[in-house]
C-alpha cells in the first residue's frame, strides 16, 4: 500500500502540472485558460477522478485542482483532496509565491501551506507535523532552495520558433518540494505517439520515461522509496497548450506491486483570450462531499 501510495503522489505530480503550465503562455496569449478532467485506474480499475482549473495573465497566475478516489478505492479510503497554487510570472516563467493542499482520508487529515519569497521555502507549515525518526534524512534550508511545488515543477517551454514536439523536451530534471519530500525527477526521451481526449486536444505527444530520486523528507530503508527509485518504465506523455510554446503532461503512467497505475486526460481544452482591464479571474473548484467515517487510517510517512 505504501508503494501505491508513492505512485499516486507522482502521478498527481504529473497531472498537477497541467495546471500551472500556461504561465509559460507568454505575450501571444496574455490571458489563458485550461479545464480539464483526468482519470486514474489501477491494474485496469478506476480509482480516482479530478478536476483542474487554471486561469493565467501575463503577470500571474492561480490554479486549484481538487480529486477524489473512486469504486474500490473510495470504498477502502473515502480520500479526497485540493490543492492550490499562486505566483507571478517573469521573464516569461512562474514564480511561485504560495502553495497549499488537503488531503482527506476517512478520520485523516493531511494539511500543507508553504510560501516561498525568492526561489526560498520561507513559511512552511505541516498538519500532522513532520515526522523526525532518526533515519528520516532531514529537510535542510538547503534543500528548500529552488524548488517549485508539485502544480508548478514540470512546465515544459518550448524556446525558439520551431517544432515543439521535440526530444528536448525531455531533457530535464525537475526539482520538487511537496512540504514533506524533496525528490527530483528526471526525464529522458523515448518516443512520439499520438493521444486524443474525449473532449478537446487530439494529436501527438512527446513520451518523457520518469525516474525518481529522493532528496530529503524520506527513509531510505522504505519499501515504497526503494521500489520507486528502482523503476524506469514510468512514462509522462507531454502535449501542447494550444496559441502557446508550452507542453504540459496528458498522460502519466508507471507499475505497481499489484499493477500499471494510469492517469490519463479525458478532458483536456484550453483557451487562449485577450487580456482584461479588470482583475484576472481567479480558479475556484468546491471540493466533492466528504466521504463517510470509517476506522481505517493510514499512515503520513512516504
Amino acid at each position: 500500500m505504501r508503494a501505491n501510495r508513492q505512485w499516486q503522489r507522482i502521478g498527481q505530480v504529473a497531472a498537477s502540472a497541467a495546471l500551472a503550465a500556461l504561465a509559460f503562455a507568454g505575450p501571444a496569449a496574455a490571458q489563458a485558460r485550461l479545464d480539464a478532467r483526468y482519470v486514474a485506474t489501477l491494474a485496469g480499475l478506476p480509482i480516482g477522478e479530478g478536476s483542474w482549473l487554471i486561469t493565467v495573465d501575463d503577470a500571474d497566475y492561480s490554479a486549484t485542482a481538487t480529486g477524489t478516489t473512486t469504486g474500490l478505492m473510495r470504498a477502502f479510503t473515502g480520500g479526497y483532496g485540493q490543492t492550490i497554487t499562486h505566483g507571478t510570472v517573469q521573464g516569461g516563467k512562474p514564480v511561485l509565491s504560495s502553495y497549499t493542499a488537503s488531503i482527506h482520508s476517512y478520520k485523516k487529515v493531511d494539511e500543507i501551506r508553504l510560501k516561498v519569497d525568492a526561489g526560498a521555502v520561507r513559511d512552511l507549515k505541516l498538519d500532522p507535523p513532520a515526522e523526525t525518526e532518526a533515519e528520516r534524512v532531514p529537510v535542510t534550508e538547503a534543500s528548500k532552495r529552488g524548488v517549485l511545488d508539485p502544480m508548478t515543477a514540470t512546465l515544459i517551454r518550448m524556446p525558439g520558433h520551431g517544432d515543439l514536439m521535440t526530444a528536448e523536451a525531455c531533457a530535464r530534471t525537475l526539482a520538487v518540494f511537496d512540504g514533506r519530500l524533496r525528490y527530483d525527477l528526471r526525464l529522458t526521451y523515448k518516443r512520439t505517439d499520438q493521444v486524443k481526449a474525449d473532449k478537446g486536444y487530439a494529436g501527438p505527444a512527446v513520451v518523457c520515461a520518469v525516474s525518481f530520486s529522493p532528496v530529503a523528507g524520506y527513509i531510505p530503508t522504505r519499501a515504497a522509496i526503494k521500489y520507486l527509485s528502482e523503476q524506469r518504465d514510468m512514462e509522462i506523455w507531454l502535449v501542447p497548450i494550444a496559441g502557446t510554446r508550452v507542453l504540459v503532461p496528458f498522460r502519466a503512467e508507471g507499475p505497481t506491486p499489484i499493477g500499471r497505475a494510469i492517469l490519463q486526460a479525458t478532458e483536456f481544452v484550453a483557451t487562449a483570450v485577450p487580456a482584461k482591464p479588470s482583475e484576472p479571474i481567479k480558479a475556484s473548484i468546491k471540493p466533492r462531499e466528504k466521504p463517510a467515517k470509517a476506522a481505517a487510517t493510514e499512515s503520513n510517512a512516504p
